[in-house]
């Protein structure tokens, strides 16, 4: 036996109730996902996230300018090239394709002085204790 749902007719004074009845609902559910949001961007520290996010950045855009302009330099000063690492190439043959070994080099290095400078601020700032 098939369910049989009866649908009532409304007059249009009731369907206008309904439905501001029904925005007001929207509404209420709105300002309450908002205040759920905010909640959430307070509990999760996400402004903090952010700023961390901005100054990570900004640390490793200082690094690769030390590295590019302080500490290359004299390397490349001392191997005869004006690029430093950068200009060690590797040629494949008679086509003018090469391998970029100092350039991959120069990069390596960034990492690993990024690192270090990110693992002596933790240490500094004693982020990495246990709690």
């Amino acid at each position: 036996m098939a369910n049989v749902t009866k649908v009532k007719a409304m007059t249009k004074e009731e369907a206008a109730a309904k439905s501001k009845d029904l925005a007001k609902a929207g509404a209420s559910k709105l300002k309450g996902g908002a205040s759920g949001f905010m909640t959430f961007i307070r509990e999760q520290n996400i402004v903090g996230l952010a700023v961390g996010l901005v100054l990570g950045t900004q640390a490793g855009a200082t690094v690769n300018s030390l590295i590019d302009n302080v500490i290359m330099p004299p390397i490349g000063l001392l191997l005869g090239s004006a690029e430093g690492l950068r200009g060690w190439k590797i040629a494949l043959g008679e086509t003018g394709a090469s391998l970029s070994l100092g350039a991959f080099i120069n990069d390596f290095i960034n990492f690993i002085v990024l690192a270090f400078v990110i693992y002596i601020v933790i240490k500094l700032l004693k982020l990495d204790v246990k709690k």
